[in-house]
C-alpha cells in the first residue's frame, strides 16, 4: 500500500490536509504562535505535496513527439518551487513572531496545544519515512523534497512541544515566538538545501562526481577489448528527475568492423546502465588509425586515455 510514487504523494497530501486542521484548531484555541507556525509550515507542506503528487505523475509519463527525452524536469521544477514557497512561509513567521515579542501574547490550552504536537510528530515520523523510502527507490526529487519537509517538521513539532512544556514549567511565555523563529529558521536551511538540488538539472548540471567516476571507470573495464588506441573525449552528463543522458565519443582503432564496434558499444552501454538506474547512453564511435599522431596518448586536450 503506498508503495507507488503517485499514491505515497496522495499519502502525503492525506496526513498534512489533518494535521493542518489539528494545529490550527489547538494554535487558535490557545494562542501560541508556535503553533501557528506549526499551521503554517504543515499547510506549506500540504502545497508542496499536492504539487509533488502531480509533478510525479507528470514526470513518469513516457517521451513523445513534443518531449523527445521525457518529462522529468517537472519534479526539479516542483522542488525549486516548493523551496520558493518554504522561503516565503518561514519568512511570514518570523514576522509573525517579532510582533508577538513586541506586543505580548499569553499561551493558553497549554495541554492541548503540547499534545497536538506529540501527535503531529508521530504522523510525521512515520509518513516522512515511507516517502523517503519511496524517493530513494524510485529516484524522485519531488518525493524527496516532501519527505525532507516532513522530516523538518518531526524536529520542529518537538522543539515546540518542548518549548510548550517549558512556558507550563516557568511561566515564561515569551518562550513561545523565540521558538517559532528557531522553527522558521529550522525550515530555511531547509529550503536552501532543497533549492541547491533542484535547481541545477534546470540548466543541465553534470551528474555528481561519483556517478561520473561509475562511467569512467566503466569504460576504463573495456580497454583490453578496445586496444592501444582506445580513448574517449567529449564526455557529457545531465539529469532529467530521475533519467540520466549521458554521451561520450570513443575513439577505436580503425580496423574495427562496423559491426564489432557496434557490439562492443551494446556491452559498454548495458554496463553503465547497470551502474546507474535510468541512465540513456549515447557513443559517438571515432576511427582512429593505428600509426596516427593522435593516437594513442597524443589526444586533444580534453581526450581522455583509458589504459593506464
Amino acid at each position: 500500500m503506498f508503495r507507488t510514487k503517485t499514491s505515497a504523494a496522495g499519502l502525503s497530501v492525506l496526513s498534512n490536509t489533518l494535521l493542518i486542521v489539528l494545529k490550527l484548531v489547538a494554535g487558535i484555541l490557545s494562542g501560541s504562535v508556535s503553533i501557528i507556525a506549526e499551521a503554517i509550515h504543515s499547510a506549506n507542506d500540504l502545497i508542496a505535496a499536492i504539487i509533488a503528487f502531480f509533478s510525479v505523475r507528470i514526470a513518469s509519463r513516457p517521451a513523445d513527439k513534443d518531449h523527445p527525452y521525457g518529462h522529468g524536469k517537472v519534479e526539479n521544477i516542483s522542488g525549486t518551487v516548493e523551496a520558493i514557497l518554504i522561503f516565503f512561509a518561514a519568512g511570514f513567521i518570523i514576522y509573525e513572531a517579532i510582533d508577538k515579542m513586541i506586543n505580548g501574547a499569553e499561551v493558553k490550552q497549554l495541554w492541548l496545544a503540547i499534545g497536538v504536537m506529540a501527535v503531529s510528530a508521530i504522523v510525521n515520523i512515520f509518513v516522512s519515512r515511507h516517502l523517503l523510502r519511496v524517493a530513494y527507490r524510485e529516484d524522485s526529487i519531488a518525493l524527496e523534497a516532501d519527505g525532507r519537509h516532513l522530516t523538518v517538521d518531526v524536529y520542529t513539532s518537538v522543539g515546540v512541544m518542548l518549548g510548550l512544556l517549558l512556558v507550563q514549567l516557568t511561566g515564561f511565555h515569551i518562550l513561545d515566538p523565540v521558538i517559532a523563529i528557531a522553527v522558521a529558521l529550522l525550515i530555511l536551511k531547509m529550503a536552501y538545501d532543497l533549492l541547491r538540488k533542484a535547481f541545477p538539472p534546470l540548466i543541465d548540471a553534470t551528474l555528481p562526481e561519483g556517478e561520473e567516476q561509475l562511467i569512467k571507470s566503466a569504460i576504463a573495464e573495456y580497454m583490453g577489448h578496445l586496444g592501444d588506441a582506445a580513448n574517449f573525449h567529449e564526455l557529457r552528463t545531465r539529469k532529467s528527475g530521475c533519467e540520466r543522458y549521458i554521451e561520450l565519443h570513443l575513439v577505436m582503432s580503425g580496423s574495427e568492423s562496423i559491426g564489432r564496434a557496434h557490439e562492443l558499444c551494446d556491452h559498454l552501454e548495458e554496463d553503465i546502465k547497470s551502474k546507474l538506474p535510468n541512465a540513456h547512453v549515447t557513443i559517438h564511435v571515432e576511427p582512429c588509425d593505428d600509426e596516427c599522431d593522435e593516437c594513442p596518448g597524443t589526444c586533444p586536450p580534453d581526450e581522455q586515455t583509458l589504459g593506464p
